[in-house]
């Protein structure tokens, strides 16, 4: 019981994937004061997410649905087909059903517009890493 127990004490790993640096070290720098949650990776285009997903296994990837190289919907339906247990929360500055009926189709666990990360984004990576 005490291996449970310390393993659901360990912190969320997350990997954030966007391109617009100065947002990532924002998320970076929020995420550091809490202790339920560690970033270990960065990308800054859909592919270096899905590459540095495989290398990592984040239990988390936030991802950014317009970015270079592969869009972020795509690079998330790639994860989970290679992390099924790897949550993907959708942060994105819109909300155009499109984009949102796309990333459920590839799996995404949930969405976040960008102006709540301040006020949502520790709760809401925490519900997706306990689905």
């Amino acid at each position: 019981m005490e291996a449970a127990n310390a393993a659901s004490e360990r912190p969320v790993r997350v990997l954030i994937a966007d391109d617009e640096r100065l947002f990532v070290e924002s998320v970076e720098a929020l995420l550091h004061h809490d202790e339920r949650v560690k970033v270990i990776g960065t990308a800054t285009n859909g592919q270096d997410a899905v590459d540095l997903a495989r290398a990592l296994v984040p239990d988390v990837t936030l991802m950014d649905i317009s970015m270079p190289v592969l869009d972020g919907i795509e690079a998330a339906r790639r994860i989970r087909l290679e992390l099924p247990d790897t949550g993907i929360l959708i942060l994105t500055g819109s909300s155009i059903a499109a984009d949102v009926d796309r990333a459920r189709q590839a799996g995404v666990a949930g969405f976040l517009t960008k102006d709540r990360i301040g006020t949502q984004l520790v709760g809401a990576i925490l519900q997706v890493a306990n689905r």
